[in-house]
């Protein structure tokens, strides 16, 4: 019979907390989750309070943009090892975008108010943290950004 991993094993394992310290992925433990999504739920909703994040462990992701009287534009998708939602570190801190699961998707989420009070208690757990999704967050926004180009741009 396989033994069930508990979450915080799960998140040791997890790319995202790699060379992270020891001492601040514990912090971060009593904040985790383990969840599981069905092909086509959503994980967050474009507008709804960014109230989590999410590490993805299985399965794929596909980050949306709503357009009124069209389908969703996939902006990127998230794959196992990466992470989706950053939302909860900007205010208002409401998702910017949709998170559909293209599969079934197994995920650690984070309570961002858990999160965001770690890092208040502590600014090497919002260090560890920050320069983490700092590259996240770029690499989301030139996504938007070589969509945006693809949908309204023009040749030249």
């Amino acid at each position: 019979m396989a033994v069930k991993a508990d979450v915080g094993e799960l998140l040791q394992q997890h790319p995202f907390f790699a060379d992270m310290d020891p001492v601040v992925q514990e912090i971060l433990v009593g904040c985790a989750r383990n969840e599981r999504f069905n092909a086509g739920s959503h994980l967050y909703r474009e507008g709804q309070a960014a109230d989590r994040i999410f590490l993805i462990r299985h399965g794929r992701v596909a980050l949306e943009l709503q357009v009124p009287g069209k389908n969703p534009i996939v902006v990127d998708t998230v794959d196992a090892g990466e992470v989706t939602g950053w939302s909860w570190l900007v205010p208002p801190y409401n998702w910017a975008m949709d998170a559909r699961a293209m599969t079934l998707v197994r995920a650690i989420s984070l309570d961002a108010t858990c999160l965001r009070g770690k890092c208040e208690a502590d600014p090497m757990v919002g260090y560890q943290l920050y320069k983490r999704f700092i590259p996240i967050m770029g690499k989301r926004l030139y996504a938007a950004r070589r969509q945006l180009l693809d949908v309204y741009g023009s040749p030249r």
